[in-house]
């Protein structure tokens, strides 16, 4: 059989990777789908998507449509003439888009479907303790995450882990578990399995209220929670310390399961050392941001800035 016609379409640097591994192996890309540049940056300057800079360094025909069901967009990616439509990392496609090539389009998603159907898969799967996860393709239909799967291959997630680290080993994985998958339907041997109907384990998407640390919470929850958003979009407090609140962002983090008496959220440092006490223990700090500061690990930051003795975080 012909090697099979390939548009692809994704925005990220998690898209990307996939995209250069087809590439690399000689897939045949004759097209790409992804978002419109975007003004960025204090002087407003137009920003690229990862995906549109490297299909512009090899050359690939670009799409960027705002509206997925305009007639101009459908009639040139009809023009592609594509076998089948791989996704990474784009959006939620109409059916006009994603029932076009005849073979069909799939999608590969950060997880092992049916848990973590959604927006941010990575970062819920720390935050809620796993400790497997992996990446899994299957065709897209009318809902979101729900098609019929292809292929899965799982990874284990390990105690220290962080979003940053979790997502390079997943780009990775699934680099070649899409390779695997448009050779599987090269070579006609797909055999797919319909996925159950389970709700338990969503990743929505991350917003200002699902990162804010609550501190009351247990430490391992806590815990969790910051290693599963660092580095993006990281966690963040409201330090109160002199009558002021000061907004920051939390990055990296240790933690001490250890009896104590404080109130929770309570800030305990000196010279070198920066932790605030919780459920059955201490979150210690290692890495912070303070509204209005760099980002620092935790000495460089005390070797200018005191927490006076009433300082909480909130």
């Amino acid at each position: 059989m012909n090697r099979l016609r390939i548009v692809f379409m994704g925005t990220p640097y998690f898209a990307t990777s996939i995209l250069q591994h087809l590439i690399d192996k000689n897939f045949d890309v004759v097209g790409v789908v992804t978002a419109v540049d975007k003004p960025a940056g204090r002087g407003l300057k137009m920003n690229e998507s990862a995906v549109k800079i490297y299909a512009q360094s090899q050359n690939i025909p670009i799409l960027q449509p705002t509206n997925l069901k305009n007639e101009s967009f459908l009639t040139s990616l009809k023009n592609f003439n594509a076998d089948i439509q791989i996704v990474v990392a784009f959006r939620m496609l109409p059916k006009e888009v994603w029932s076009m090539p005849k073979m069909g389009t799939f999608n590969l998603h950060a997880s092992l479907l049916p848990e973590y159907r959604g927006a941010a898969p990575i970062h819920w799967a720390i935050i809620n303790g796993e400790t497997k996860t992996g990446v899994t393709t299957f065709f897209i239909d009318d809902k979101i995450d729900t098609g019929e799967i292809i292929l899965k291959r799982e990874i284990e997630i390990s105690g220290n882990e962080t979003v940053g680290t979790l997502h390079d080993k997943l780009m990775h994985l699934g680099a070649n578990l899409v390779a695997e998958t448009v050779e599987s339907i090269t070579n006609q041997s797909v055999k797919t399995t319909k996925q159950p109907d389970s709700e338990e384990k969503l990743a929505p998407k991350l917003t200002p209220e699902n990162t804010k640390i609550d501190w009351s919470d247990t430490l391992e929850n806590i815990y969790n929670k910051i290693r599963g958003l660092n580095p993006f979009p990281a966690a963040w407090s409201i330090i109160q310390m002199d009558n002021r609140e000061i907004s920051s962002k939390i990055y990296a983090v240790n933690k001490e399961k250890i009896a104590h008496s404080l109130d929770f959220g309570t800030i305990v440092s000196n010279k070198k050392e920066m932790k605030v006490a919780v459920q059955n223990g201490f979150i210690h700090i290692l890495e912070i941001k303070l509204s209005g500061k760099r980002q620092m690990d935790i000495k460089n930051l005390l070797n200018g800035f005191t927490f006076s003795k009433d300082a909480k975080m909130l």
